[in-house]
């Protein structure tokens, strides 16, 4: 027995679905990787570029304070640019405050300490200046000023300005970073697409060959269970014309000679009173009625008048059959130009109708029933209709019976269909559909299609 795929389509189910996570997880990873990097490099150099651009904004403003206090055009000489320098001093403080806490990871430490350093050292060298123009050495105040402070203020704006080159070389360096993980991750996805497109089509490409055997085992299967149902079907009906044979030819010739005999003994000097000639004739009655039952009986097994006059002649003869056994009403109507079909074809279609109208007289609980059998020149349409409650199903099941099963054997025997629908108005309909001529090759079955002469 060949293996089935199913163990092999799990396992590659299971590896496909490893791949996914993974991959899942890779790239979730790269997710929470870009966004680190834009938070914690990017946006951070960011915030801090701004804080640095306010402390040379205020280095600026100093500067300028610086070149009007040392030009002397102030009336209160040094001691008016206090206040100014007293605002920008918190102004940048605060700036330096929140620059030192937004500054990058990639930021020497000593840079930071130089940057405070400078400051501290500015503003002791502008106390000191204001000092002395308090203590009335105001040539020496602006001196200070000029060279000291100025110079001073020079490098912490050339601090400031190398500061903020090197956010900008980070957040360069961090562009290209997050451009280099988009590719890494857009490549990645193609590979990854691509790898699973490949399983997806090796993958489909196994079922279809698998499905392709299974159903080409299926199709053996089939063909070997219909060649064993086209026997069994032939044995069943050598088996019934045999024993028909037999009753009619050995049993009803014992039968028919023992009525003759019994017919010659009542003759023979028996006074017409006798009480053993009354017996006689009953006997002989009886044997009579034994010997049309008997020839009913093997009728029915195989009636001779299909390969005598074909398929609709013995549907007509098994209507007035049917009728007087079961008190049904049956009648048959044709329609179209009917062909003389024999042999295998015609016990087929006829063993589907006995079985239909048996089925209709078991179930149906109805008082009349049709046959229609409506010729084409490609097609015979044969209808069974009764007005009765239908045939039933097993509920618990759903299972067809083993009638509809050997109905629908035969119906594919013919090459044909067979349905059995619920009738708009209550009842049965069994609809058989068989193509003409009806297939010759089936399990050696043999086919005679002749125009019918005209019915009477």
């Amino acid at each position: 027995m060949k293996p089935s795929p199913t163990l092999r389509l799990l396992v590659g189910l299971l590896i496909t679905l490893a791949a996914v996570a993974v991959f899942s997880w890779y790239a979730l990873e790269q997710i929470h990787g870009l966004q680190t990097l834009q938070s914690e490099t990017i946006d951070r150099a960011r915030r801090d570029s701004l804080q640095l651009l306010r402390v040379q904004s205020d280095l600026s403003s100093l500067g300028l304070a610086l070149h009007d206090m040392v030009l002397g055009e102030e009336t209160y000489g040094v001691a008016a640019y206090r206040n100014e320098f007293a605002r920008i001093r918190i102004d940048l403080e605060e700036a330096i405050e929140k620059e030192a806490r937004l500054a990058p990871e990639t930021r020497i430490p000593e840079q930071q300490q130089r940057l405070r350093r400078s400051i501290q050292q500015f503003w002791r060298t502008s106390d000191q200046v204001f000092q002395l123009a308090d203590s009335g050495e105001e040539k020496r105040a602006l001196q200070i000023a000029g060279s000291q402070l100025a110079a001073q203020q020079s490098s912490l704006a050339a601090l400031t300005f190398n500061l903020l080159k090197r956010n900008n070389d980070a957040e360069e360096a961090a562009a290209l970073r997050v451009a280099e993980i988009h590719e890494g991750v857009r490549q990645n996805i193609f590979a990854f697409l691509t790898a699973m497109l490949i399983c997806i089509v090796v993958t489909s490409l196994y079922i279809i060959y698998s499905n392709r055997r299974v159903f080409a085992r299926l199709e053996t299967l089939s063909s070997q269970r219909r060649v064993l149902a086209a026997k069994l079907i032939a044995v069943q009906e050598e088996v019934l014309r045999s024993v028909s044979r037999e009753l009619h030819d050995e049993f009803g010739q014992i039968l028919t000679a023992v009525g003759a005999m019994l017919a010659r003994a009542e003759r023979k000097g028996l006074p017409p009173d006798s009480p053993f000639r009354a017996e006689m004739t009953e006997v002989r009655e009886i044997v009579q009625t034994t010997l049309e039952k008997m020839r009913s009986l093997s009728q029915m097994l195989h009636p001779a008048v299909i390969d005598d006059y074909g398929l609709v002649k013995a549907l007509e003869w098994y209507a007035g059959v049917f009728s007087r056994q079961a008190g049904i009403e049956t009648d048959v109507a044709v329609k179209g130009e009917p062909f003389r079909i024999t042999g295998p074809p015609a016990i087929n279609c006829f063993r589907i109708v006995q079985e239909a109208l048996t089925n209709a007289a078991k179930h149906a609980k109805t008082k009349a029933a049709h046959v229609r059998l409506d010729f084409t020149p490609k097609r015979l349409t044969i209808q069974i209709q009764d007005s009765g409650v239908g045939i039933v199903q097993d509920k618990r099941t759903r299972k067809p019976g083993l009638g509809l099963i050997a109905m629908q054997e035969r119906a594919e025997l013919l090459h044909g269909t067979l349905r059995v629908e619920r009738g708009a108005h209550g009842g049965t309909t069994v609809t058989l559909e068989v193509p003409l001529p009806m297939a010759e090759g089936v399990a050696g079955e043999e086919f005679v299609q002749e125009a019918a002469s005209p019915r009477a």
